[in-house]
């Protein structure tokens, strides 16, 4: 599992790759999320594209974060769901509360 956050236009983009899983792999994701959430930046795209795998802990991710930043007056979008990915999220009925988009470059101008 790897994390990279750049910023691009005044959006904080993270992207993830690998899978998403418990343990070290939600402690960096977390981490990297908080730290931008803590220096006051509310806009987020998480770039899903290189996911290959994703468990309840990685939606619990998207969740908690999304909650952060829509109480801070801020969002988080999701760009480039995998397949696996968007299945998972529409199973589990939680792709209805995120603005998702098909290319990174979509999610960050819609902000």
């Amino acid at each position: 599992m790897d994390v990279k956050k750049t910023e691009k236009d005044g959006v904080w983009v993270v992207q993830l790759s690998g899978k998403i899983m418990g343990g070290p792999d939600e402690r960096s994701i977390q981490d990297c999320l908080s730290g931008i959430i803590e220096d006051g930046n509310l806009k987020v795209v998480l770039d899903l594209g290189k996911v290959e795998w994703m468990n309840s802990v990685g939606i619990g991710i998207c969740i908690s974060n999304l909650i952060k930043l829509r109480n801070r007056g801020g969002d988080l979008k999701l760009a480039e769901l995998t397949g696996q990915v968007a299945k998972l999220m529409d199973q589990c009925r939680v792709i209805t509360i995120f603005q998702t988009y098909d290319s990174l470059d979509e999610a960050v101008s819609s902000f």
